[in-house]
């Protein structure tokens, strides 16, 4: 697995531009492959795939204002989330209704310091669980994803989550 992480530009069209290219460069130096047998190829509202000279790799992007994220898993899905760590005013209504019960319960143990980052945490790895299923986001059930969740080591004020 291989994880990019890349300065982006305001502009969303010229991140995602960036992202793919560099995503193309990483994946040609990482396995010693012509950079032109390898394509992202993407339909709106589809989540992209890495053709690797005509073989299929995982991958999943994230983008947050500054910052741009890849993932590439040569033998399963991979899913990934990026967010900027904010004050949600509604933060009660939203953990209920998108991170369950238990996960709503343990931000309200929270103190107010530490609720915004937790509650992005919880939130990327629900991001990044959701596209590692190749499922859209929807509103709690505990229907359970089969995946592994890690941390990314980003800088504040990101927070971001690996699913694989």
């Amino acid at each position: 697995m291989l994880v990019i992480a890349l300065a982006a530009p305001s502009s969303r069209v010229e991140a995602r531009a960036r992202v793919r290219q560099a995503v193309r460069e990483a994946a040609a130096q990482w396995l010693s492959i012509d950079i032109d047998a390898i394509s992202v190829e993407s339909s709106p509202g589809q989540v992209p795939s890495l053709m690797l000279a005509g073989r299929t790799a995982g991958l999943s992007i994230s983008h947050e204002e500054g910052l741009s994220l890849a993932a590439i898993h040569l033998h399963g899905k991979v899913g990934l989330d990026l967010m900027v760590v904010v004050e949600i005013p509604d933060w009660e209504m939203l953990a209920r209704d998108y991170l369950g019960p238990s996960v709503a319960a343990s931000l309200a143990a929270c103190s107010e310091m530490e609720r915004a980052r937790a509650l992005a945490q919880a939130w990327t790895a629900r991001e990044a669980s959701l596209k590692c299923a190749g499922l859209q986001l929807a509103e709690w059930s505990d229907v359970i994803i089969d995946c592994r969740l890690q941390a990314l080591p980003v800088s504040l004020p990101y927070v971001a989550t690996l699913a694989y």
